[in-house]
């Protein structure tokens, strides 16, 4: 393919939403090594801040309340997203990356991710090429997250070892309290501790619920990493009775491998009020209140 040399689009700036795993059901284990899963995604409104500007090189540069230890070489998963997005495409030009970040890492939110979809979309638009589609297999090269986090804002239903992607229902009106103790938890870890690899699928989820049903549900979920997770860091045993404890918090449970974890409440008042008794009971937790998307 001929190499492109445009500059359609000077700067464009984003946001990379929070991907919040509210269940978690792992189905089995492929003979490659690859566990299946069936969780239930949606996005929350917190987000790292992300930057692309026409540039003859590829760039990154990295800052925020969570930047200290984010690489700013290829091993940046935006810098790797931005590589291959140039190679499929075959695009000469570069571009200076900016991230700003908000969310903390190794946290079970998938912001690496995030960012990472987020760049493909925005060097499409600047490059003014076509989008990697989330089926390319460069797209799944770049971690498991990444389809999903291609649909975002989108709920979606997510099975398969992240590539088998459903639209569901839209949920009813609702909030989350995200908390994530002072610990990371490493995913590999949490999956090599998970005790029983074979679980059931999450429940089907029903058209129309009301808030009081969808927490229903979702009380009747499972997240099958949040054991061996809690063994690793008991931290994360914390931050779920805190949230469980308060009155206001309909369901609470951890997102992805951890270690953050969610309260659901009825509205964004609600989250506000129960992050502030959170973050005062607890002043080294990072705590936010946040609107699903």
């Amino acid at each position: 393919m001929k190499a492109r040399s445009v500059w359609p689009v000077a700067t464009i700036k984003a946001i990379a939403p929070a991907k919040v795993n509210l269940t978690l059901h792992v189905t089995g284990q492929r003979d490659d090594g690859y566990h299946t899963l069936d969780s239930l995604v949606i996005f929350a409104d917190v987000a790292d801040q992300l930057g692309a500007t026409a540039a003859p090189d590829l760039r990154i540069s990295v800052s925020g309340p969570f930047s200290t230890g984010i690489p700013t070489d290829h091993t940046n998963l935006m810098m790797r997203a931005a590589e291959a997005l140039r190679s499929v495409r075959g695009v000469s030009q570069g571009a200076a990356l900016t991230l700003e970040k908000h969310l903390p890492h190794a946290a079970g939110i998938g912001s690496g991710s995030s960012d990472a979809a987020v760049t493909l979309a925005m060097l499409a638009e600047l490059w003014g090429v076509a989008p990697l589609p989330s089926t390319a297999p460069e797209v799944l090269a770049l971690g498991a997250d990444l389809p999903v986090c291609l649909r975002a804002p989108q709920p979606t239903r997510m099975s398969g070892i992240g590539d088998t992607l459903t639209a569901v229902t839209k949920l009813p009106e609702c909030a989350l309290v995200l908390v994530r103790p002072p610990v990371e938890v490493s995913t590999a870890a949490v999956f090599k501790a998970l005790a029983d690899k074979n679980g059931t699928p999450m429940d089907p989820l029903r058209d129309g619920l009301d808030y009081d049903g969808f927490a229903r549900w979702l009380a009747a979920q499972r997240n099958d990493l949040r054991t061996p997770a809690e063994k690793i860091a008991p931290t994360v045993s914390e931050a779920i009775a805190k949230l469980k404890s308060l009155p206001a918090v309909s369901v609470a449970g951890m997102s992805g491998s951890g270690a953050t974890c969610f309260g659901l409440v009825k509205d964004m008042a609600t989250a506000r009020q129960v992050a502030r008794i959170v973050q005062v009971s607890q002043m080294n937790w990072w705590v936010a209140p946040a609107a699903v998307l």
